[in-house]
């Protein structure tokens, strides 16, 4: 994606005091050939991705809480369930299953009944006399054939899905610190300057707030103005923001391995009309959504109520098709919130709920929030949505 020549007026003392260069953001008067599809200077991007891989292994389960104990403790788990499902060995490369079970390298993570290693030949500690081997999805064809076995494979996930779905403490409270931090970024984002710059430099601006909180991985970072509000995978284009205009802000990141989405709704000026009534709804159906998190009741059962609080208003066949996700080492797995997941919730979930209605062509809304199944009520994670915002500037 190519950045614009014109972004607006973003200079004066806002991108200093909010911690940002003050000099202008990163990409600021470059040609587009020379900036990324993030919008940011490639020279830089390409040293920010550096010196992530540089500090990923210390952002590994092993130094993040879950401890040498905690490790051992997962990977007797792991090993009951492979001997549950007849499996012999579980062949991870980098990806969530491999953080799982503390991987840190660049190699695979090979899993079997007796040993428990990196390496960069997996098939050499595969058992001979293996019959079922569990592969890590993210897998390419050539690494498959590579493992050179006489075995059925098999996904890893059908062993590994279920143990990942309730959270132990360690990961809970990464968790709560990656929430926070796509929060305060969200946050920032109202003491901006809007008026007149664009969807593209706007996303800029985000973009360095999460890089400067941490994040060591952006995975989405949404910007939308005006009708733009009701395309739901909108990405920022050289739309101007003027006065009047319905705003959808969210970011969606992975910080110390974990990974977090906000998503907030804003107007510049005054909103247009009717929006703050479809906001309003959207504003509700989160509410009922967050009281549905509770133990024993079926993922679907917050669906359903974050769907009737939409269908009650009139906005019924405008709202999303599904209200929510699973959020942990990936930025979507189970549960997932839709009146069709029978997974049981327990305690120890972590969920983003995320209810949206979009009517086309005009406008949309949609709310993202963290929250926690706990064994009473339900643990918000990121700060309450408020009424909407009204930005003056």
């Amino acid at each position: 994606m190519k950045d614009s020549q014109t972004e607006g007026d973003l200079s004066g003392d806002v991108p200093a005091r909010r911690g940002l260069p003050a000099d202008g953001l990163p990409g600021d008067g470059l040609p587009a050939s020379e900036l990324s599809q993030d919008g940011l200077p490639a020279s830089e991007l390409s040293q920010d991705r550096g010196r992530r891989r540089d500090r990923a292994p210390a952002c590994g389960l092993r130094q993040d809480g879950l401890g040498e104990g905690g490790l051992a403790e997962r990977v007797g788990a792991v090993r009951v369930a492979m001997a549950e499902a007849e499996v012999d060995a579980l062949v991870l490369r980098p990806s969530p299953d491999f953080r799982f079970l503390g991987g840190r390298g660049e190699g695979f993570l090979v899993v079997t009944r007796e040993n428990y290693a990196e390496t960069g030949t997996p098939g050499t500690l595969i058992p001979a006399a293996a019959r079922r081997v569990g592969v890590d999805p993210e897998m390419r064809v050539r690494e498959l054939f590579g493992l050179s076995v006489d075995a059925e494979l098999v996904p890893a996930g059908a062993v590994l899905a279920p143990l990942r779905l309730r959270k132990d403490q360690g990961e809970l409270d990464a968790i709560a610190r990656a929430a926070a931090a796509a929060d305060g970024v969200v946050a920032r984002a109202r003491e901006l300057r809007w008026f007149g710059a664009t969807e593209r430099a706007m996303a800029r601006h985000l973009r360095v707030a999460m890089l400067e909180s941490g994040c060591e991985e952006i995975l989405g970072v949404q910007v939308a103005a005006g009708e733009h509000t009701a395309i739901p995978a909108h990405r920022p284009t050289d739309r101007v923001i003027n006065p009047g205009d319905a705003l959808q802000v969210a970011v969606r990141g992975r910080w110390d391995g974990y990974c977090a989405e906000v998503a907030r709704v804003l107007a510049v000026a005054e909103p247009p009309e009717d929006f703050d009534a479809l906001y309003s709804v959207v504003l509700a159906a989160q509410s009922a959504a967050l009281d549905g998190v509770r133990q024993a009741l079926p993922a679907a059962s917050v669906a359903r109520s974050a769907q009737s609080m939409i269908e009650e208003s009139g906005y019924g066949q405008f709202a999303a098709g599904h209200f929510g996700r699973g959020v942990g080492l990936a930025d979507d797995e189970p549960p997932h919130l839709s009146p069709a997941d029978p997974t049981t919730l327990t305690p120890g979930m972590a969920l983003c709920l995320e209810p949206a209605v979009y009517l086309p062509d005009l406008f949309g809304a949609r709310l993202a929030d963290v929250a926690l199944c706990t064994e009473s009520t339900p643990r918000l994670l990121t700060t309450p949505p408020p009424a909407l915002v009204v930005l003056d500037r």
